[in-house]
C-alpha cells in the first residue's frame, strides 16, 4: 500500500477504510492499493489543483438480497438462513467468498419481508415522510458472526469498488441506520463495529441484557424488551406458582449465558433453590426453566425425543416458546413462558401473500423459499418438476403464511417507524432553527441523537426508549395447549407489565395446562415443610431447600439463652463467657504496657525533680511540667481499669477515669503552648503579657478545661451511667460480657470533648513551632499532638467495627499509644539533655539562639 507524503493527515481516515474492507472480505481479500492521482477538477467554470487517494476495494462485494434505493437508506440483517459454509484456508489461494447453506428460515424471511412492506407503506403515505423515499439494504446474515461483521462494514462503507478522497461524500449508498440482528450474539458484534461511526442499530429480536451498556453499544436500541426484565418475569412467575426447586438449561451464547445469569441472581433473590443450570440431567427436578434460543433447544429436545424422560414442566423464553417450529415437540405439552405481544399489523398479510412468478424469479433467496415450499424448480431440471405458475401460496403452512397476528414482526416494524420518525425530527429541527429553504442532508450521527428521543403511536401501540435504549417491558403469559386435533397450539393466557407496582405484574385471565396435559399445578419442592416434632438438617451439598427432617426427642426441649446443646443435642452446657482478663495474652500484655508507662512517667517526673533547679526544668515552667506528668501517670493506670470482669462501678469509672485524666492531661499541654506563645510576645518591647497569663492563670486554666469534662462525666453518671451487660447476639455459642455505655450521647461527649481540646491545642501548637525556642518546645507539643490526634481519629472506625472483648482492647491501645506518644515526644528530649548532655542544660545555652 502507498500513500503520498502529502496526505499524512488523512492517515487515520483512510486506515479505518483499509481496516473495514480487510474485514468484509476476512478470508477472500487482499489489501487494499492506492495510488496518487492529481488531477484538475472544474467547478463552475473555475479550475482547481485537487490531489486525491484512490482506494480500490481488492474482492467481490456481497449484494443484499433485498434492496431498493431512495433518498434515506436503511440498512437491514436477518439471519435468513441459519448455517455458513465452512471453509478450509491453505493460505496458499485466495480464500471462496462467503456464503450460507441450509434450508431457509421462513420466520426470518417473514422478519425482512415486515421491514420492506413498512418502508413501502411509509414511502406512499403522506403523513410520515412527505417528499423523501426511503430505500433499504437487506442481507442475510446466516445466523454467522464472521458474516454479520462483514454485512455490518460493507453498510457502513458503501458498494462503491473505488473511493476518491477527493470526491464529495454521497448518501445514496450508505445507511442512515440499521435493523438487526436477530441474534444478540451477532448483534453484539455489528454493534461494535457500527458504534464508532455512530451509525443507530435497532434491533427487534436481539435481547441480552448485556447490550443496554451504553459504554459498550452507545448506537445500539432495540423495541424487543431486554432479557433483564423478562428474567424478573420468569423467576416471579416461578415463585407465583409455589415452585421453589428447579433446573436451568441455557444455550452457550451471549444471549443464553447472560439471560440465565439475569435468571439466577432474580430467582436468588426470591429464594427459588436452582439445583443445576448447565446441564440436564434425567433424574433430577421437574421443573425446568429454558433460556436458550430456538435452534440450540431443538436439539436438546429431539434428543429427549428420541430417548424419553421423566415429565418435566418447562418455563420458557420468548426466543423458543413462540416459536411455531417448536411447537411439533410433545414432550413439552403444557410449557409456559413469557411472549412479545401479539399485534395486527393492517395490509402485512397480504403484502406477505403477494407473491407474483416474476417477482419470486428475481429473488434468488424467494426462487429458494418457492421451490423448498412447492418441491419444484422454477429453472431448469430433470429431477424435480418445473413449477408452471399454479402454486398457490396461500394454501401453505409455513410460518411465513399462517400468520394474522405478528410478535416479533411488529417489533421489527416498530423498528422501521422509529427510524422513520427519527429522520422526520431531525430534518424538523434543522427546518425549526434555519431556513426551510436550505437543502439539508442527515446524517447517521443526527438520527442516532433524534432516536433517543421518538415517542410515538403506531397500531396502537406505543414506542420509546429508555435511557439503555430498551422499551417498556410487556409480555404475554403463553401456555402450549393440545387442541382438539391433538396438535400444540400456543394459547395466551396473561399478561405481565414490568411498569406495574410490585405484585401486580401478573394478570392470569385463561385456566393453564400443565406437564402431561393436567389441569393441577405441578408441585416442585426439594423437600417438604417438617411437621411438628421434627428439625430441619440440610442436605451436604444441596442448596438450602434441601433438607431432611429428623424426629426431636420426646423431651426435647429449647436451652435458655445462656446455655448451648452439646453435639448429640440431648444436653444443655452453659455457654463460655468472654472477656478481656488478665489471664490471657493480650491482657498481659496490654497491662504490662499500661504499668510500664506508669513507671516511665514516675521516672521522668524523679529525674525533673531531682533536676528541678536546673535552666532547662525551669525553663519549661516545671509547675505546669509536674502537673502533666501526674495526669500521665493517671493515664496509664486509667487502662487497667478496661481489663478484668466488668462490674457496676468498673464500668463507671473506666469511662470518666479515662476522660477527666486525658482533659487533665491535654489542659497542661495546652497551657504549656499558651506560656511559649506569651513568652514569645513578652520579649517584644513594651509588652506585657505575661503578667496576664503567669502562674495563677495558668492554674485557673487547667481547672477550668477539667472541671467541664468533670461535669460532663457527672451529668452522665447520673442520668444514664455505663452498666456491665452480657452479650448474647454477637456470637451464638458464647456470651460476651462487656460495659454497655448507657448513653451514647454522654460518651461520645465525653470524647468530643478530648478531641476539642487536643484539636485547639495542635492549632496553637503549630502557630508556635517557629518561634524562637531554644529547647523546641513548641515543635515538640506540636508533634506530640499530632500523634494524639492521628491516634484517636483511628480509633472511631476501629472502635465500632471491633466485635465483644476486641473493642475494648483498641479502646486500651488508643489510650496507651497517645499517652506514650505525649510522654516520649515532650519530655524524651528533655531528659535526654539532663542526662546524657549536661553542657547544654545551662543558662548560658539557654539564652543562646543556637538551637539544639
Amino acid at each position: 500500500m502507498e500513500i503520498s507524503a502529502l496526505f499524512i493527515g488523512l492517515r487515520l481516515a483512510l486506515s479505518l477504510f483499509e481496516l473495514n474492507s480487510a474485514l468484509v472480505n476476512g478470508y477472500r481479500e487482499g489489501l487494499k492499493q492506492r495510488a496518487v492521482l492529481t488531477e484538475a477538477r472544474s467547478n463552475d467554470g473555475v479550475s482547481t489543483e485537487a490531489t486525491s487517494v484512490k482506494c480500490k476495494l481488492q474482492g467481490t462485494t456481497r449484494l443484499p438480497v433485498f434492496s431498493m434505493d431512495g433518498d434515506y437508506i436503511i440498512g437491514g440483517v436477518f439471519s435468513i438462513h441459519h448455517y455458513i459454509h465452512t471453509v478450509k484456508h491453505n493460505y496458499t489461494t485466495m480464500p471462496e467468498p462467503l456464503r450460507c447453506t441450509g434450508s431457509i428460515d421462513t420466520r426470518e424471511l417473514r422478519f425482512s419481508r415486515a421491514m420492506i412492506f413498512a418502508i413501502e407503506e411509509i414511502n406512499n403515505s403522506t403523513k410520515l415522510l412527505p417528499g423523501i423515499r426511503l430505500g433499504y439494504q437487506i442481507h442475510d446474515s446466516c445466523a454467522s458472526v464472521p458474516m454479520a461483521v462483514q454485512v455490518a462494514f460493507q453498510l457502513s462503507n458503501g458498494l462503491d469498488p473505488v473511493f476518491y478522497t477527493g470526491d464529495n461524500c454521497s448518501q445514496s449508498d450508505t445507511v442512515m441506520a440499521i435493523i438487526g440482528e436477530s441474534g444478540s450474539t451477532p448483534s453484539i458484534s455489528m454493534s461494535r463495529i457500527i458504534g464508532p461511526f455512530n451509525i443507530p442499530q435497532v434491533s427487534h429480536f436481539a435481547t441480552c441484557a448485556c447490550l443496554s451498556n451504553k459504554q459498550e453499544y452507545p448506537s445500539f436500541f432495540r423495541t424487543i424488551p431486554s432479557d433483564q426484565f423478562q428474567a424478573d418475569a420468569l423467576a416471579k412467575l416461578v415463585k407465583h406458582f409455589g415452585w421453589t426447586w428447579i433446573g436451568a438449561v441455557r444455550s452457550d451464547s451471549e444471549y443464553g449465558n447472560n439471560g440465565m445469569a439475569s435468571f439466577l441472581d432474580a430467582a436468588h433473590k426470591e429464594g427459588i433453590c436452582v439445583e443445576y443450570s448447565e446441564s440436564f440431567y434425567r433424574t433430577d427436578p421437574r421443573i425446568v426453566v429454558a433460556f436458550a434460543a430456538s435452534g440450540d433447544l431443538m436439539i436438546l429436545f429431539e434428543e429427549l425425543t428420541q430417548k424419553p424422560s421423566p415429565p418435566r414442566q418447562w418455563i420458557g423464553s420468548e426466543a423458543w416458546v413462540t416459536d411455531p417450529n417448536m411447537l411439533r415437540f410433545t414432550l413439552c405439552t403444557g410449557a409456559i413462558g413469557f411472549g412479545i405481544q401479539q399485534s395486527v399489523i393492517p395490509g402485512l398479510r397480504d403484502f406477505l401473500l403477494d407473491l407474483s412468478p416474476t417477482e419470486v424469479a428475481q429473488s434468488p433467496v424467494l426462487t429458494e423459499f418457492w421451490e423448498d415450499a412447492f418441491k419444484c424448480r422454477l429453472g431448469k431440471s430433470e429431477k424435480v418438476r418445473l413449477c408452471d405458475g399454479t402454486e398457490d401460496i396461500t394454501t401453505l403452512q409455513s410460518p411465513y403464511t399462517n400468520k394474522q397476528k405478528f410478535r416479533i414482526t411488529n417489533m421489527v416494524y416498530k423498528a422501521v417507524y422509529a427510524i422513520a420518525h427519527a429522520i422526520y425530527n431531525a430534518k424538523n429541527v434543522f427546518h425549526y432553527f434555519l431556513s426551510p429553504s436550505l437543502s439539508y442532508f442527515t446524517s447517521s450521527s443526527q438520527i442516532l441523537a433524534q432516536l433517543k428521543k421518538v415517542n410515538f403511536s403506531q397500531n396502537g401501540y406505543d414506542v420509546s426508549f429508555d435511557a439503555n435504549g430498551d422499551p417498556v417491558a410487556r409480555y404475554e403469559l403463553v401456555n402450549w395447549q393440545k387442541s382438539k386435533s391433538g396438535s400444540i397450539e400456543l394459547v395466551t393466557v396473561g399478561l405481565y407489565d414490568a411498569s406495574l407496582p410490585v405484585g401486580q405484574e401478573f394478570h392470569i385471565n385463561k385456566n393453564l395446562t400443565w406437564v402431561e396435559d393436567s389441569t393441577q399445578v405441578p408441585s416442585s419442592v426439594c423437600s417438604d415443610s417438617c411437621p411438628p416434632g421434627t428439625r430441619k438438617v440440610l442436605q451436604k451439598g444441596k442448596p438450602l431447600c434441601c433438607y431432611d427432617c429428623i424426629p426431636y426427642s420426646p423431651d426435647c426441649f429449647p436451652c435458655p439463652k445462656e446455655f448451648w446443646p452439646n453435639a448429640e443435642r440431648n444436653i444443655c452446657f452453659p455457654k463460655p463467657v468472654e472477656f478481656l482478663s488478665y489471664n490471657e495474652v493480650l491482657g498481659i500484655i496490654l497491662a504490662a504496657f499500661s504499668v510500664g508507662g506508669a513507671c516511665l512517667a514516675i521516672i521522668t517526673a524523679a529525674v525533673f525533680f531531682n533536676h528541678r533547679t536546673s535552666p532547662i526544668v525551669r525553663a519549661n515552667n516545671s509547675e505546669l511540667s509536674f502537673l502533666l506528668l501526674f495526669s500521665l501517670t493517671l493515664c496509664f493506670l486509667c487502662a487497667l481499669t478496661f481489663i478484668g470482669t466488668p462490674s457496676e462501678w468498673s464500668c463507671m469509672l473506666r469511662h470518666t477515669a479515662f476522660g477527666i485524666t486525658f482533659v487533665l492531661c491535654i489542659s497542661c499541654v495546652l497551657g504549656k503552648t499558651i506560656v511559649v506563645l506569651m513568652a514569645f510576645k513578652a520579649t517584644l518591647p513594651g509588652s506585657n503579657v505575661m503578667k496576664w497569663f503567669g502562674p495563677p492563670q495558668q492554674r485557673m486554666t487547667v481547672v477550668s478545661f477539667t472541671f467541664i469534662q468533670v461535669l460532663i462525666c457527672t451529668i452522665w453518671l447520673v442520668l444514664s451511667p455505663p452498666f456491665p451487660m452480657k452479650n448474647l447476639t454477637i456470637y451464638k455459642e458464647r456470651i460476651i460480657l462487656e460495659c454497655a455505655l448507657g448513653s451514647a450521647v454522654g460518651f461520645w461527649a465525653v470524647l468530643g470533648y478530648i478531641g476539642l481540646l487536643a484539636v485547639f491545642c495542635f492549632v496553637l501548637a503549630v502557630l508556635a513551632r517557629k518561634l524562637p525556642d531554644n529547647f523546641n518546645e513548641a515543635k515538640l507539643i506540636t508533634f506530640s499532638m499530632l500523634i494524639f490526634c492521628a491516634v484517636w481519629i483511628t480509633f472511631i472506625p476501629a472502635y465500632v467495627s471491633s466485635p465483644g472483648k476486641f473493642t475494648v482492647a483498641v479502646e486500651i491501645f488508643a489510650i496507651l499509644a497517645s499517652s506514650f506518644g505525649l510522654i516520649l515526644c515532650i519530655f524524651a528530649p528533655k531528659c535526654f539533655i539532663i542526662l546524657f548532655k549536661p553542657e547544654k542544660n545551662t543558662k548560658k545555652h539557654l539564652m543562646n539562639k543556637n538551637q539544639y
